[in-house]
C-alpha cells in the first residue's frame, strides 16, 4: 500500500474515491449532553457537506457513536463533479497514539483489496500523524505465495500541509514490511545463503558496507558452526553490514551502535527436538531478531541518520542430522570461552554469543543491542504486548521504555539477577549455556544473563521479542506470523542518538 500527503483543501480531498474524517467525542457535560468535534478544520468541512448535501454530525449520531478508537460508519455519497463514493467517519477514542494507531490499523483493514483512494483527514500533529499512518501500512499488509493474482495497491492519502511526518511513516512502515517479508518466506527458500543475498541487496540498494563470513572462515564462530553445520548445505552465515553517515558533524564523534540478530532460519530443536512437534509450524520465524535488524539499518539511510550502526546477522539453520551438535558437547565461542551445550533447542543464544563477543573484541562499540526471539519463559511471563529488556544501564532502559510506548513496539524492563549466575558454572566448560546447575526457572533472566557473559563492558540492551515477533491471528495492525516488531523501536532510538 501506498501512504502519501495531500494538501488540505477541498480540490484536493475530492479527487479520491473516499474520503476519511476523524472524530471524538467529549464526555457528557452537566446537562448529560455530549459533543461530536470533527478532527478537521472546520471550513473543509462545511465545504464537504455543502458539495454533497449533508449533515455529518447528524449522519453520525444516526449510527449511535461512541467514539472509540477504531470506529467506523460509512456514508454513501456522490457529486456531479467528484469521483467520491462514501465518506467514512472514524473515532479517534481519547487521541492518545494506541488510539492512534488502533484507527490506523482499523482503516488499513477496510482499505486491503479495495484498489482506491482514501483521502484520510485524521491526525495533525507529527507524532499523530506517523503513529496513525504506519499502523494504517501494517493493518493492510498481507503475504502469501498464492498463485491468483494480487489486487492492485491501494493509497491513504493523509491531508496534511507537512508532508515530512508521512514521508517517515512511509520509511518506517516500509522497513517493518519488509521485516515481516523475511520472517513470512518459507524456510526452504528462506536459508543463511538467502538472507545473505537479501542482505547484499538492501547494501547495494542503500550503500551500505557488508562483508559476509562462511565455510572454513568461520572456524572461531563456534556457536553459530555447531547449530548451523546441522544443515552444512549451505551452511551458516555470519553478515556483517555496516551504515556510515555521509554527513554530518566532523568534530565530533559519532556514536556506533551494534545491533546483533538471531538469525536461525528454521528451528527444529535439533538432537533436541522440538515436542510437541506442531510448535515447529512456527519456527520460519526464527530469525525475527535477524530480519528486524536488517529492516533497521535498511531505514536510517532514507531518514539521514546520523549514527554508526554496524549490523551483526548470525544465521542458521537447526537441523537434525549426522552433523548435528549432542547435548554435552564442549564448543568454543568468538574470543575463546568455552561452553557446555546442555540442550540444542536453545541454540539462540549460541549463536548470539558469537556475534555479541565480536562486537565487543573488534568493533568498539557504544552500546550493543541483540534482538532475538530467544525463550518460551518470556512469552510466558509477558505474553505477545511486551517483549522482555534487560540491561544495567536504567537511565537506558528508560529511553527505551518511553520509545516503545511512543511507537507501538513496547517493552518491559527485567531483573539480570546476579544470584541466578552460579546456575551457569560446568565442570567441564567455562559456562553451560541453560543454567540447569542452578534450577532456578526464570529461563528469560538465565538466558540473558549467559549472554552477558559475552559483552564485555560494553552498554549492552537484550531484547527477547520471543512473545511479539509473531501474531496468532490476524487482528489489529499484525497478520497471523511475523510482525516485524522492533524496527520501529530501534530505528527511533538510534535517530534520536544523532
Amino acid at each position: 500500500m501506498v501512504i502519501s500527503a495531500l494538501n488540505p483543501d477541498l480540490d484536493s480531498v475530492t479527487t479520491s474515491d473516499v474520503i476519511v474524517i476523524s472524530y471524538i467525542i467529549l464526555p457528557a457535560n452537566d446537562n448529560g449532553d455530549s459533543e461530536i468535534i470533527f478532527n478537521a478544520h472546520p471550513a473543509l468541512v462545511k465545504k464537504i457537506e455543502k458539495l454533497f448535501a449533508i449533515e455529518l454530525r447528524d449522519e453520525l449520531t444516526f449510527f449511535t457513536p461512541t467514539g472509540k478508537a477504531g470506529e467506523l460508519n460509512e456514508i454513501p455519497v456522490s457529486a456531479a463533479d467528484s469521483p467520491v463514493e462514501k465518506i467514512i467517519l472514524l473515532g479517534l477514542g481519547d487521541q492518545s497514539l494506541a488510539s492512534f494507531r488502533t484507527a490506523g490499523a482499523v482503516l488499513g483493514r477496510k482499505v486491503r483489496g479495495a484498489e482506491k483512494n482514501f483521502a484520510t483527514i485524521a491526525p495533525t500533529k507529527r507524532d499523530e500523524i506517523i503513529a496513525f499512518a504506519t499502523s494504517a501500512v501494517l493493518g493492510e499488509y498481507t503475504w502469501n505465495q498464492k498463485s491468483t493474482a494480487k489486487p492492485s495497491s491501494s493509497e491513504i492519502e493523509i491531508v496534511t500541509a507537512d508532508a515530512e511526518p508521512v514521508s517517515y511513516a512511509s520509511v518506517i512502515s516500509g522497513a517493518v514490511c519488509r521485516a515481516r517479508d523475511l520472517i513470512h518466506t518459507p524456510s526452504n527458500i528462506k536459508t543463511p545463503l538467502w538472507m545473505a543475498n537479501q542482505a547484499r541487496a538492501i547494501a547495494s540498494e542503500y550503500g551500505l558496507e557488508i562483508n559476509v563470513i562462511s565455510g572454513t572462515a568461520l572456524k572461531e564462530f563456534g556457536g553459530l558452526r555447531a547449530v548451523g553445520n546441522s544443515s552444512p548445505n549451505p551452511g551458516p552465515r555470519f553478515i556483517h553490514l555496516t551504515y556510515t553517515p555521509k554527513s554530518g558533524k566532523k568534530s565530533a564523534r559519532m556514536p556506533h551502535v551494534v545491533l546483533v540478530g538471531k538469525g536461525i532460519t528454521f528451528d527444529t530443536g535439533g538432537i533436541s527436538l522440538k515436542r510437541p512437534y506442531d510448535t515447529m509450524m512456527a519456527m520460519k520465524s526464527d530469525m525475527a531478531g535477524a530480519a528486524a535488524a536488517l529492516a533497521t539499518i535498511s531505514a536510517l539511510p532514507q531518514l539521514g541518520a546520523q549514527v554508526k550502526v554496524s549490523v551483526l546477522m548470525m544465521c542458521a539453520e537447526n537441523a537434525l542430522s549426522g552433523t548435528s551438535q549432542r547435548p554435552s558437547d564442549v564448543i568454543k565461542h568468538y574470543g575463546g570461552k568455552t561452553v557446555e551445550v546442555i540442550n540444542t533447542d536453545a541454540e539462540g543464544r549460541l549463536v548470539l554469543a558469537d556475534g555479541l563477543a565480536y562486537a565487543d573484541i573488534n568493533l568498539d562499540p557504544d552500546y550493543v543491542v541483540d534482538i532475538a526471539t530467544l525463550t518460551g519463559a518470556a512469552t510466558l511471563g509477558l505474553g505477545r504486548q511486551y517483549a522482555a529488556m534487560y540491561t544495567r544501564n536504567s537511565h537506558l532502559a528508560r529511553t527505551i521504555s518511553e520509545i516503545g510506548e511512543r511507537t507501538g513496539d513496547r517493552v518491559w524492563h527485567m531483573p539480570l539477577i546476579d544470584d541466578y549466575t552460579d546456575g551457569l558454572e560446568s565442570d567441564i566448560a567455562d559456562l553451560n549455556h541453560t543454567a540447569d546447575k542452578g534450577h532456578y526457572g526464570a529461563g528469560s533472566v538465565t538466558a540473558a544473563l549467559f549472554l552477558e557473559q559475552f559483552v564485555g563492558d560494553r552498554q549492552w540492551v537484550h531484547l527477547d521479542i520471543a512473545g511479539t515477533a509473531r501474531s496468532e491471528s490476524d487482528s489489529g495492525e499484525n497478520p497471523k506470523g511475523g510482525t516485524g516488531f522492533g524496527v520501529r523501536l530501534l530505528v527511533e532510538w538510534l535517530t534520536s542518538l544523532s
